[in-house]
């Protein structure tokens, strides 16, 4: 079954990832929510534990309305009995787009209404209105003429934890302050030891929060208690008192093991008498400390005498009309956690880009948030007191730096003119081109400043190398990349490769969660160096995206197993009609999206789906002109069916051919080096052309066998 479950705008993806680990067969984000495929159970798994929801809607009917009669007729005709009894009480929440119905008060009042009269005509007693807390809550969602009526399984507003007495001057909900910390890496943080610590606390909610979620306790749980969310008559309450028991255990277990590692503190005293109670409600008395404190008088916090080293700073600073923003304020905050918490991580949540500078702290992420209406930035930054690499004195290059250097001006020498040409920035500038010196350099160049980037990937050493050889030749290939393009240490991300058990494998990564934007095929782009061993952005692909972006204009275009969405991306700013981008990691679609805002071309024509690919395809009825297929080798994904392309490629290909248009054209390509296309059993629904040689960039020459690549079509 396909439910919708609402959010806050900024925390689909969140969301996404939520209800995939609930057990929902897929959950693909959208505009302030996740459609959902799955069982009743995991609907109501999100309205006993989603943290992140605001409502969740299980779909009774839909019907085309093109206005108020038609609104009417639609929701008559449902059969309300199966829904409700007469004794029920109801009440109706309407959300409208469109130039049809323009009101959505009077669209819950006709549904209301119909109803009312459904009930009467089958000689029923009428269920009566409840506003303020009904049995049953109907939800409609009226867009672009189509209306979709269902029920509100969760009851009422989600981000009610049913703790809260006071609330501050401007409270934060509790969904949004749980996105915070999640951003901010807690609980997690919290099970390696870290504390919480929130030096502007007000009424307390990112602290309690915080501490709800250490503590493994379900968030419906104090809003609903023992009744049950909803009286809808196809609320299957025998699963319901079974979830809700399961998660009173975890909630008894996980408070019983909490650890008073919470710290909040806030210059107003009436809002930290607040806070206290609100933590009394909650169930954590003595377990979150709070104090009156200026934010310029914070220190570094004891626990039995010892000093917390590492911990999480959450904060939500003053920026709306009625607490003014102000820049100075954002300055002493990041002033204060500097000297107090220097190498903490923070998650801050800030009114806008500007105040976010204003604080003086170094963004390792940066996340769009809507707290109600007002789109605010989120900043995590870590560690919170950014060091500076120290600075070396240049030495003179060994005999074997200055081979591995030569080589390198060659390369740039003889790939120059195509690199004008082509106007390419990214590209391979050596691979392995002299076997003692065995890796591959890429450079990036940042856009608009021009800034140069060095990405050093390490490739296996035979093992018959000693490993201090290994060592030192990768140290000379490392000075002379620096030398030939005169960056300094903090412009080279190297993935250097370590020998451990079952052979040599890729050492710890970086984890500056730092973005350089680039431009290819006239897209902007984003791309993490340190981070990751890919950089999010392959650049082998290069021909085979031009060329896909050259035949994009005016079509549908579908990208599969899409990783960061660049083919997406470069088709839309080449004015495809539309795009669709499938990927089962958040991550990914984050990245892509983030990617297709950047260029100013997100929007519903442009589409992201959390799901595995292949059952994704197979179920698929939509129909596209241009489809880009690049598989992985294999995964081995814990929400997905394993996957092999060498087995798999004729199903993959039948479900991507079933979906072409009629003169609908597919790349397909994979980076796998034993692959071997099964000519017949392809040649069996598609023609299909390989056309790798022209896929193969000149960077790319020395590795001609880095992809390959078809061109399939319809009978």
């Amino acid at each position: 079954m396909k439910f919708f479950v609402s959010c806050a705008k900024g925390l689909e993806y969140l969301l996404a990832d939520e209800l995939l680990a609930f057990g929902a067969q897929r959950a693909t984000a959208t505009i302030s929510g996740v459609n959902v495929e799955g069982e009743p159970i995991d609907a109501q798994r999100a309205v006993l534990w989603s943290r992140v929801a605001s409502r969740v809607l299980w779909p009774v009917g839909d019907f085309d309305c093109p206005d108020e009669q038609a609104l009417y007729d639609g929701v008559y005709a449902l059969n309300w009995q199966q829904h409700l009894s007469s004794e029920l009480t109801i009440a109706v929440d309407a959300h409208v787009s469109g130039e049809a119905i323009t009101h959505s008060r009077f669209a819950a009042q006709k549904i209301k209404d119909a109803i009312v009269d459904h009930f009467r005509d089958f000689a029923l007693p009428r269920p009566s209105v409840d506003v303020e807390n009904p049995d049953v809550r109907v939800n409609l969602s009226l867009r672009k003429g189509r209306a979709t009526i269902s029920i509100d399984v969760s009851g009422g507003p989600m981000h009610r934890r049913g703790w809260r007495k006071e609330q501050n001057e401007a409270p934060l909900k509790e969904n949004l302050a749980a996105a915070v910390l999640m951003r901010g890496g807690w609980p997690k943080l919290y099970h390696d030891g870290s504390a919480l610590r929130d030096p502007m606390c007000g009424s307390g909610t990112l602290l309690i929060e915080g501490a709800l979620m250490a503590a493994d306790v379900a968030p419906g749980l104090q809003r609903h208690g023992n009744a049950l969310p909803t009286r809808w008559l196809g609320f299957d309450t025998k699963q319901w008192r079974e979830l809700h028991a399961n998660a009173v255990q975890r909630e008894q277990a996980g408070m019983a093991a909490l650890k008073p590692v919470f710290f909040g503190s806030d210059l107003d005293a009436r809002a930290i008498r607040s806070a206290k109670e609100n933590a009394v409600l909650a169930g954590f008395a003595g377990l979150l400390q709070f104090e009156t404190r200026d934010i310029a008088q914070i220190e570094p916090i004891d626990v039995d005498g010892k000093p917390v080293e590492r911990g999480l700073v959450v904060c939500n600073p003053p920026y709306d009309e009625r607490l003014a923003a102000d820049a100075e304020l954002y300055r002493l905050l990041g002033n204060s956690l500097k000297a107090a918490a220097p190498d903490w991580r923070a998650s801050l949540l800030c009114g806008n880009d500007e105040l976010a500078r204003a604080s003086g702290l170094r963004a390792a992420k940066k996340y769009q948030m809507f707290n109600g209406a007002i789109e605010c930035a989120l900043i995590v930054v870590d560690p919170v007191l950014f060091k500076k690499p120290e600075s070396s004195e240049p030495r003179e290059l060994s005999e074997g730096a200055q081979m591995v250097a030569n080589r390198l001006r060659k390369n740039l020498k003889k790939l120059k003119s195509w690199r004008e040409r082509e106007s390419v920035t990214c590209y391979r500038a050596y691979d392995a081109d002299l076997p003692e010196y065995s890796a591959a350099i890429d450079v990036y160049t940042e856009a608009g400043s021009g800034k140069i980037f060095l990405h050093v990937q390490e490739y296996a050493a035979p093992a018959t190398i000693p490993e201090h050889d290994v060592r030192r030749r990768f140290g000379d290939l490392l000075a002379a990349a620096r030398e030939v393009f005169g960056v300094p240490k903090e412009q080279v991300a190297i993935k250097s490769r370590s020998r451990g058990k079952g052979g040599s494998k890729y050492g710890r990564f970086e984890q500056r969660d730092e973005f350089v934007t680039v431009v290819e095929n006239h897209a902007k782009l984003r791309v993490n160096l340190f981070d990751y061993l890919d950089t999010g952005l392959f650049l082998d692909h290069r021909p085979l995206r031009k060329r896909m972006a050259g035949e994009a204009r005016g079509k549908r275009f579908l990208n599969l197993f899409c990783y960061t969405g660049v083919a997406s991306v470069q088709a839309a700013v080449a004015g495809a009609a539309s795009t669709t981008s499938v990927d089962l990691s958040a991550t990914y679609l984050q990245w892509c999206a983030d990617n297709l805002a950047l260029n100013g071309v997100a929007g519903a024509n442009h589409e992201l789906v959390m799901a595995d690919a292949l059952r994704w395809l197979e179920a698929e009825q939509g129909e596209y002109d241009l489809i880009f297929c690049d598989p992985p080798t294999f995964s081995n994904s814990k929400r997905a069916e394993d996957f092999d392309v060498q087995a798999e490629h004729v199903r993959l290909l039948r479900a991507c051919v079933a979906r072409l248009s009629g003169n609908g054209v597919l790349y397909f390509s994979n980076n796998f080096r034993r692959f071997k296309l099964d000519e017949a059993g392809v040649a069996a629904f598609a023609r299909c052309e390989e056309i790798t040689p022209s896929t193969i960039p000149p960077d790319y020459e020395r590795d001609a066998r880095i992809h390959r690549a078809w061109r399939l079509t319809r009978f």
